[in-house]
């Protein structure tokens, strides 16, 4: 049976009745936004964010990610040359100006895709690794799936505009964090303020993220822009512990789109912060146990429980626990057992896995006989209510433990 407590933790209540100023919502500019805190998962704000959009040269991201998990693979490495074909030399638009005859290392076209977002170093790996532009679109449709990117397809490597070209805001911030977690060692190269293959084109050797120098913090990802996608940005910043990605497209100039990428950071940064609710072993709950050794179990976080708490009002949040009841013996320590709902206006969900915080034995041969003439008593009466239910840890302001949830709690916000 499925039991569900609202319940009172000490100290996010504490950590709620702290909070008192209003959140401010971020109204963006933008045709369509997603910010995401990567520390947490929470979603900060999104504006049509799972709308397939053109993405521009915000989708060289998808071919980054796929020579980033070749070199992963081994099966390329930084010093690994790679030729250059006469359709990637006549290659058009933003360019590293490849000739025909160069051999640019991984390294190189790394820099070039990154820095001066050139079409030509995209069609070059997408030949190198797959044998033709096609093909290797049809590989980053594939990944894209398999990355859980569920509105995405691909008809080329660059993001020049072709009808299969689509990817929404949400995707694009699923590809970020990929990158950002998974290739920490690769990730400098978005930082990068400048590069030039050869000494070629130094009209087109900075690096075209309006905010890597402005002090906030930010050190990617990816700028695009085509006429019929506006100005775009997939970016990333980090304060402190935070990491923060938004994305932003539709802008109508370069200059709209650097102020509301400033903006934007500044307001997730500014209007929410990390705090800690609840300390890893802590004990928050105990449930019922049935035929155990105990009568009941307490449970507990693994890890301290860190929650990305905006400047609220006190009736912005609430936590909640649940569990199937009643929980059997054996319970080993450690086991699963509940889940902890932390809901915030305006926020998703967070849910908190919680543990049994010791192992619970079977119950004794008298204690089971008993049970078992206890039940078919009570089903000979007609009652066949279900055992209690898990009963939350009091604040330290009450008496006793009560014994089912209160029907209206006082409002909590962290």
């Amino acid at each position: 049976m499925r039991f569900r407590l609202t319940v009172f933790i000490p100290t996010l209540i504490a950590i709620l009745i702290a909070a008192s100023l209003p959140a401010r919502a971020f109204e963006t500019r933008a045709s369509s936004a997603y910010v995401l805190d990567i520390n947490t998962g929470t979603v900060l704000m999104e504006k049509n964010a799972e709308i397939p959009l053109p993405p521009a040269s915000m989708s060289k991201l998808m071919t980054i990610t796929l020579l980033y998990e070749a070199l992963a693979d081994g099966r390329v490495t930084m010093s690994t040359p790679f030729g250059v074909s006469e359709k990637a030399a006549a290659t058009g638009g933003s360019t590293m100006f490849l000739e025909r005859t160069d051999r640019p290392t991984v390294e190189d076209l790394i820099q070039g895709i990154i820095v001066q977002s050139g079409n030509d170093a995209c069609v070059v790996v997408a030949e190198g690794l797959a044998g033709t532009e096609a093909a290797f679109a049809r590989m980053m449709t594939e990944r894209a799936r398999d990355l859980g990117m569920e509105n995405s397809s691909f008809g080329n490597s660059s993001g020049w505009p072709h009808p299969m070209q689509r990817m929404s805001m949400k995707d694009l911030a699923i590809l970020a964090r990929h990158i950002i977690v998974d290739f920490p060692d690769y990730y400098h190269y978005f930082g990068q303020s400048e590069y030039h293959y050869k000494g070629r084109a130094p009209d087109n050797r900075f690096n075209r993220n309006p905010l890597l120098d402005l002090g906030i913090g930010a050190d990617g990802l990816k700028t695009g822009h085509t006429q019929e996608a506006g100005y775009g940005l997939v970016g990333s910043a980090r304060q402190g512990d935070r990491r923060i990605v938004f994305v932003i497209s539709g802008m109508n100039s370069e200059k709209e789109r650097a102020e509301e990428a400033e903006a934007i950071v500044n307001w997730a940064f500014r209007q929410f912060a990390m705090k800690t609710t609840a300390k890893g072993g802590e004990r928050l709950a105990v449930a019922d146990v049935w035929l155990g050794a105990q009568d009941t179990v307490g449970l507990v976080p693994a890890e301290d429980v860190n929650l990305l708490i905006p400047a609220v009002q006190r009736d912005g949040i609430s936590a909640e626990i649940k569990w199937d009841g009643p929980i059997p013996a054996p319970i080993a320590q450690g086991q699963e057992l509940a889940q902890m709902i932390v809901s915030r206006d305006g926020l998703n969900d967070t849910v908190v896995p919680l543990y049994a915080e010791e192992g619970v034995g079977n119950a004794g041969f008298g204690k089971r006989l008993m049970v078992a003439a206890e039940r078919v008593l009570a089903l000979a009466m007609g009652n066949d209510a279900p055992p209690a239910a898990i009963q939350p840890i009091p604040s330290p302001s009450e008496d006793t433990e009560p014994e089912t949830a209160p029907a209206d709690p006082a409002p909590a916000s962290n």
